[in-house]
């Protein structure tokens, strides 16, 4: 028993001729084990994880967020249409201006910079319905940045915003574009405030991965370090608070790539495609309209009229599995796809200095961790069966 369990949580096997092949952790980590893998019951409060990454909730982000184009995100999902089918089970709702406010609440902990907390209020302000859904319509689920193309128009159409940012003597470039600061943004694998907020939440919804109380032991230990090219970048006092956000950050970007969210982001986008189509929504309207309400417009589109929309859209709705296979199936709805790999290889202050040391050259686990995760590969394709009936 000892032995097979240490063989266990090294992630090795034995080839037939005795020799050792270290096997990949995420195999045998499939859709219904990842959403299993903490109880239920685990409450995850808005306002109160908000308070923990900033206690001091600054009045320019009260004014800030009020304005029609921040509002509008609060019927935008941080998890890409994922709450509006049965093959998720995610445990609560946290929208685009949840996680807006987050960002903004980190930069501001860390900098009590105005500028940079504003641009990391205002980096999702272009996201439309469905969120990423939207690089998927356009064949960018590698990357998934084609809307932050829009962050900048959509500001300068906001005469509220505007307003507010002539009277404090704010230039719309200062903060419309948040990759120039780096606590805010950067690339990965790098910490980031936006790559640090929305790992927390999107775990703690789609498994339960966090509880309040395990975000804020987390939290307090992360700081601003130097990075190798003597940049900022937040990272991590301690070995442990490092090693424990790494692992249930790449738990949470393992869901992302499973073919289950591929297909289901696909399929989505494939839903929206046609909605837009049809005249049942409009391209505008994607930038106007809640989650909620396309989804009504989508129930009210009439089957006779439009089947080829109607089989899509009620196969994303009803779904609960989707099969693994190495070939399209017929009748069934595929796809083969490459996304974005979503993880962290952060900073950890190993001497107790300013300059940090990345996670996976002090801590072996965390280099195999993150080296089975970007080596998983999923099946071929996945399939799920159109439906045809109600």
């Amino acid at each position: 028993m000892s032995v097979f369990f240490l063989l266990r949580r090294n992630n090795i096997t034995f080839n037939g001729d005795c020799s050792v092949i270290r096997t990949n952790i995420y195999d045998s980590l499939d859709w219904n084990t990842m959403l299993r893998t903490y109880p239920e019951g685990r409450n995850f409060d808005t306002a109160e994880y908000h308070k923990i990454l900033s206690p001091d909730f600054p009045s320019f982000l009260k004014e800030y967020s009020s304005v029609p184009s921040m509002k509008r995100l609060k019927g935008v999902g941080l998890l890409c249409g994922t709450d509006w089918t049965s093959l998720y089970k995610n445990r609560f709702y946290y929208s685009r201006f949840d996680h807006s406010i987050g960002v903004a609440l980190i930069v501001w902990h860390f900098t009590r910079d105005k500028i940079q907390t504003l641009s990391g209020l205002f980096h999702d302000i272009a996201t439309p319905i469905f969120s990423h859904v939207a690089e998927f319509r356009k064949g960018d689920a590698l990357t998934q940045t084609d809307s932050e193309s829009e962050t900048e128009r959509v500001i300068r159409s906001d005469d509220a915003l505007c307003a507010l940012l002539e009277r404090d003597g704010i230039p719309v470039e200062k903060i419309c574009d948040y990759h120039l600061y780096p606590v805010a943004d950067n690339e990965r694998p790098q910490l980031s405030a936006d790559r640090l907020e929305y790992m927390f939440p999107s775990g703690a919804a789609l498994q339960g991965s966090w509880t309040l109380g395990e975000i804020q032991a987390v939290y307090e230990d992360i700081r601003i370090l130097k990075n190798e090219r003597g940049i900022d970048e937040l990272g991590f006092s301690s070995l442990p608070a490092a090693e424990e956000y790494c692992r249930k950050f790449c738990e949470t970007g393992h869901i992302l790539q499973l073919n289950e969210n591929k297909l289901t982001l696909q399929l989505l986008a494939d839903v929206v495609s046609l909605a837009v189509k049809y005249g049942i929504i409009s391209e505008d309207e994607c930038f106007s309209l809640s989650e909620r309400q396309a989804v009504e417009r989508f129930d009210a589109a009439d089957s006779c009229n439009y089947p080829d929309f109607t089989r899509l859209y009620r196969t994303f709705r009803t779904m609960t599995k989707i099969r693994h296979t190495d070939a399209p199936l017929k009748g069934h709805y595929c796809v083969n796809l490459l996304v974005k790999q979503r993880y962290i290889n952060p900073l950890v202050a190993v001497d107790g200095g300013e300059k940090g040391r990345r996670l996976s050259d002090v801590s072996e686990k965390s280099a195999r961790l993150i080296e089975d995760f970007l080596n998983y590969k999923d099946s071929e394709y996945g399939c799920v069966p159109l439906v045809t009936e109600k």
